[in-house]
């Protein structure tokens, strides 16, 4: 019959050599690239929103920050890399008549292209998409073209 102390004491043993490794290696310092900077902490960049949060491959997001009254909504994103990404998606634009208060928000199904990422100014060591292009395949926004550009903030 084994003794039921002794194997507790063996397991205890084994629990903190363990976690004294873990702990050990979280600690370590990080990893920097040849030059002796840091390492960056993301290659693949993030989409920045309205309020300055990052995000990656988000399911909606708000085009007209002021107001809200152009969004992008049930992204579908087909990819997301070091340069580029994109989604297909429904642009939900306010029509504002007979004012945006009382306006109607319309559906027009669009392709989203993420691109031009940079380095992020609020998180220096994050690269963030810097250009939209919006292209829709049927109806579109009255004063809209089929392919939109716009920058988007940093």
């Amino acid at each position: 019959m084994r003794n039921p102390v002794r194997c507790t004491a063996i397991m205890l043993s084994v629990g903190v050599l363990l976690a004294g490794g873990i702990t050990t290696a979280a600690a370590a310092p990080s990893a920097t690239a040849p030059t002796g900077h840091p390492a960056r902490q993301s290659a693949t960049p993030v989409l920045v929103d309205c309020s300055f949060n990052s995000d990656v491959r988000p399911g909606d997001f708000i085009l007209a920050c002021g107001d809200g009254n152009s969004r992008l909504t049930a992204l579908r994103w087909s990819h997301w890399g070091q340069n580029s990404a994109t989604a297909e998606g429904v642009n939900l634009v306010n029509d504002c008549k007979p004012y945006c208060a009382a306006g109607t928000f319309r559906e027009y199904p669009v392709t989203v292209r993420l691109d031009h990422p940079k380095q992020w100014q609020k998180n220096p060591e994050l690269n963030h998409y810097t250009r939209i292009v919006l292209t829709f395949s049927d109806s579109r926004p009255t004063g809209q073209e089929r392919v939109t550009t716009m920058p988007l903030w940093n």
